[in-house]
């Protein structure tokens, strides 16, 4: 019996490409999913892991969909094999019911994460690079130091409410605790280090 599994990352993703895929396959059942390709507990997943017995075969549109590491993948499958379950990709068109299928697997699984780590050392490596250059990641500061240092004069001298001071700088309450708070750990932090 083909037994099929389709998984989506977020709600905003579609299974309908995938669900059609595994149809036209053939398969019997299909199970689906919309959940992170990270998490290491997909429910479904466990639950089609659950109902394939000897014989049968477990199909996925892509590799990725089933996992996202060699390691996560190979011990699946191997696990899959121990129990006498075949597995099928479509788009790769791996099927390790037979030897060939078995060795394509490998081999198909450690291009992907040779990519994945391609990616990561790429990314690294340009992040290293806009530091070097004085540019940082993340998002954008509201308040410039000078700004903030207006602002907590304001706030010190409890002259003005915190809400105008925030109308005045154009930033939120919630902003301007939360610049007052990282100001207060460093002073503390500093007179600690003396």
């Amino acid at each position: 019996m083909l037994i099929g599994y389709a998984r989506v990352s977020t709600q905003d993703q579609n299974l309908d490409l995938q669900v059609e895929a595994l149809q036209k396959d053939g398969c019997d059942k299909i199970y689906k999913e919309i959940i992170s390709g990270v998490k290491a507990e997909r429910k479904i997943l466990n639950e089609a892991l659950s109902y394939l017995r000897p014989g049968d075969t477990l199909v996925v549109w892509r590799l990725d969909r089933l996992g996202r590491s060699l390691r996560q993948l190979i011990e699946l499958i191997n696990s899959l094999q121990e129990r006498e379950v075949g597995f099928k990709s479509i788009v790769e068109a791996i099927d390790t019911t037979t030897p060939t299928g078995q060795f394509f697997f490998h081999i198909t699984g450690a291009f992907a994460e040779l990519e994945r780590n391609l990616i990561r050392e790429r990314t690294k490596a340009g992040l290293a690079s806009a530091r070097a250059r004085g540019r940082e990641g993340g998002r954008p500061k509201v308040l410039d130091p000078e700004t903030f240092q207006m602002a907590l004069v304001l706030y010190n001298e409890k002259n003005t409410t915190v809400g105008n001071i925030c109308k005045r700088f154009n930033v939120s309450k919630r902003t301007f605790y939360r610049y007052l708070e990282k100001h207060r750990a460093r002073k503390l932090e500093d007179s600690v280090g003396c």
